[in-house]
């Protein structure tokens, strides 16, 4: 069987992909990439369809083994290197494809300057998926590997026995990770429950993401905000990105593993278009919010596909890396000579 193995974990790693949002009506969160964005370059990079589970990674990055005849990973969403471990340690850039052959082994480290990341590895996982998806829901053990965070010793079966020799692809184009500016808002449905005062300091103000953040939501330091009509409502449906205020006031941003309904006031939700930038967040960021219209969050939408497809379609030609131990096994230099030789 053509496996990943994963010799150490680093940081609770999960499968995901673009999660299960059709089945929220049976009380099953969504799910999926907290960046939706670097998932499908990553993908793009391997020549994946978009929607393939990739391994997403979050502040420690683990150390895998390839026990197949050669995979084909990128790594997306972080300026971290790819060690590739060895007799020589040699470090390979994020953001373009790499073939990697049985018995090496490799290593993503810290990933300090971003929330999130993500490894794919071409051809995808041979798991089988749950409600159409492999994303790993971990508070109900479903999708993924058990419905766990990945650890030591885990074998990942893969659908490619060898992915063939070919070009490799990068993306120079990283626009799309420094993308800045106020996270644009859609009021309601219970925005009437917060005092003008409220409103006003929540959209002029800024906030911090704490320690307090996870996969399921982050809660934010700033302007605390007050309740006009209590901070209880009859629970009704959440949508990712949706903006939670518990009675203490402080504000609670929902993302992927968010749960299907809730008790508190939603003083808006933040729009599609800007929900991977809240999952590329981490403690100790800084954002402001904007109001913005029905419509604007729409037209949003649009841009950021036809970003991303431009993105896409100016993949370049791979840097290059230097190997040393696949170029002395190749043999390409036999460092010897007859006698009656002679070298120019």
């Amino acid at each position: 069987m053509s496996v990943l193995r994963v010799v150490s974990a680093g940081f609770a790693p999960t499968l995901q992909d673009f999660g299960r949002p059709q089945v929220q009506n049976l009380g099953v969160p969504p799910s999926g990439a907290l960046d939706a964005t670097a998932l499908r370059i990553a993908n793009a990079l391997v020549g994946n369809p978009s929607d393939t589970a990739t391994i997403e990674l979050r502040v420690m990055g683990p150390t895998l083994e390839v026990a197949s005849d050669a995979v084909r990973v990128a790594l997306v969403g972080t300026s971290a290197a790819l060690e590739i471990l060895g007799e020589r340690r040699v470090e390979a850039p994020p953001h373009q494809s790499i073939r990697l052959t049985r018995g090496r082994r490799f290593r993503i480290g810290g990933l300090s300057d971003t929330g999130v990341a993500y490894l794919a590895i071409e051809g995808g996982f041979a798991i089988e998926p749950v409600y159409d998806s492999l994303s790993t829901y971990v508070r109900a053990r479903i999708g993924g590997v058990e419905g766990r965070a990945l650890r030591d010793g885990d074998a990942l079966p893969l659908r490619l026995e060898q992915a063939e020799e070919r070009a490799e692809r990068r993306c120079a184009d990283q626009s799309w990770r420094r993308e800045n500016g106020p996270i644009r808002v859609i009021p309601g449905p219970q925005d009437d429950y917060f005092t003008t005062d409220s409103l006003e300091a929540f959209f002029s103000g800024e906030y911090t993401v704490t320690r307090e953040a996870d996969r399921m939501g982050m809660r934010l330091d700033g302007p605390i905000l007050q309740h006009s009509r209590g901070h209880d409502i009859v629970s009704d449906g959440i949508v990712t990105g949706a903006i939670q205020v518990p009675g203490n006031g402080r504000p609670i941003v929902l993302l992927a593993d968010h749960q299907t309904t809730g008790g508190y006031p939603k003083l808006g939700a933040v729009i599609s278009a800007d929900v991977p930038r809240l999952g590329r967040m981490k403690p100790g960021d800084a954002l402001r919010f904007a109001a913005v219209s029905v419509e604007q969050a729409e037209a949003a939408r649009r841009a950021l596909e036809d970003r991303t497809a431009r993105v896409i379609e100016r993949f370049g030609s791979a840097e290059p890396w230097l190997d040393e131990d696949a170029l002395y096994g190749r043999n390409l230099v036999s460092g010897i000579v007859g006698s009656t030789e002679s070298v120019l």
